[in-house]
């Protein structure tokens, strides 16, 4: 699954984040580049996990309602999908919000734990009658939890808070999801048939029923934080809590309403290798890195690697082989957000690129060395830590 570079120019005219580091643009600038990595080994010991930083929700969800009925991640991304919305001058603009596509990557939704204890409690102790699991159901549960737990559901907090009322897409299927976001949203505008879209996705990371999910698999990062390339086997990721949003138009329509651009989106490809072979990321990455369009000398590489095995290691053997290019993996700083891993990557290349600089290393300098030249290109990378690999290629705007 491939796309042609569009003819149509496209531009990403607003970022919205809010991460383990922060919220907005400058505090992550600051971050970055203080090399801050906010990380915790012990609130969900053994399992590593970069908790949210502290938000107040009511600057971008003002009613009450509206934030008691989200799950966690549904808030964290509505938040950060309004920082989007700010950033791009675009924020209660009523005629290009009703007319604007959006398209969310989305994971599935959370359990209530404290009702699911409770249930298993009293089920060992014997306590159950006929019926009693219908009845905990109805009684305990909030008429809204089931609806909570529908994907599509962020979306529909999006519209609802912040106005977007025109075509909406949800996408699943952990960071292959991010990667479709991206590329059907450019595809749309590229043919004419969109002029402005938002785009991203959001998780709580700080899931203990999410943490049990990944451990089944044995995906977590265990016992100590270490940067993505210095893991070694078996691997693993520490999930990160996070929300990454962004708007792309056209650049006639930004023009025409004035809007100022971070970076231009030039393409977005997309595969999905058989993972059956020793090598088989490695050569999907190589396949993938030609469609892109021709890469320059000043060109970088932020990619959302995983930290889990064997990926990993296949990436990294794509990466030497361009050995040549600055290398940052966001995992390192953010941990794994899964489906916003790979917007995560597009705002954080398009924020270097209006700075006119990349952000300093946090993670091992044989892979990621310092540039001190101001990046025209970056590449933007995303290879699922299961299935699924995808590239943008993210220019400056001279």
């Amino acid at each position: 699954m491939t796309e042609k570079k569009p003819a149509t120019e496209v531009w990403i005219t607003g970022i919205g984040l809010a991460t383990s580091l922060g919220e907005g643009l400058d505090a992550h600038w600051d971050a970055l580049n203080q090399r801050r990595i906010n990380v915790d080994e012990k609130g969900f010991a053994p399992c590593v996990v970069h908790p949210l930083a502290p938000l107040v929700f009511d600057a971008q969800i003002p009613k009450k309602g509206d934030q008691r009925q989200m799950e966690a991640w549904q808030r964290i991304g509505t938040y950060a999908a309004g920082l989007a919305l700010e950033s791009a001058g675009v924020k209660g603009n009523a005629e290009i919000l009703a007319r604007m596509d959006m398209i969310v990557a989305a994971g599935g939704g959370e359990r209530d734990l404290a009702v699911d204890s409770n249930i298993l409690s009293l089920e060992a102790k014997g306590n159950s009658a006929p019926g009693f699991l219908n009845e905990r159901l109805m009684s305990d549960l909030r008429p809204t939890l089931f609806l909570a737990q529908l994907s599509n559901l962020l979306a529909g907090n999006i519209a609802i808070v912040h106005g977007v009322t025109g075509s909406s897409r949800t996408f699943m299927g952990e960071e292959a999801s991010g990667v479709d976001a991206v590329r059907i949203a450019l595809a749309r505008i590229a043919a004419g048939q969109s002029d402005i879209a938002l785009i991203g996705g959001s998780q709580n990371g700080e899931r203990k029923d999410l943490l049990v999910l990944y451990e089944f698999g044995e995906f977590n990062l265990k016992e100590k934080f270490a940067p993505v390339w210095e893991r070694g086997a078996p691997g693993g990721f520490a999930l990160g809590s996070g929300g990454a949003f962004l708007v792309i138009e056209s650049k006639a329509h930004a023009e025409a309403r004035g809007a100022k651009p971070f970076a231009r989106l030039a393409n977005v490809v997309a595969d999905q290798s058989h993972r059956k072979q020793a090598g088989d990321v490695t050569s999907t990455l190589e396949k993938l890195w030609t469609q892109l369009g021709k890469i320059g000398d000043k060109a970088a590489v932020i990619t959302g690697a995983t930290g889990v095995e064997p990926a990993t290691s296949e990436e990294l053997a794509f990466l030497k082989a361009h050995g040549g290019l600055p290398v940052r993996a966001s995992g390192t700083v953010f941990g794994h957000t899964m489906e916003a891993q790979f917007p995560l990557g597009l705002a954080l290349a398009a924020l270097s690129l209006s700075r006119g600089a990349l952000f300093p290393s946090a993670g091992a300098p044989s892979v990621e060395v310092e540039m001190s030249a101001r990046p025209s290109q970056i590449v933007v990378i995303g290879t699922g830590h299961w299935r699924g690999e995808g590239m943008a290629l993210v220019e400056a705007i001279k």
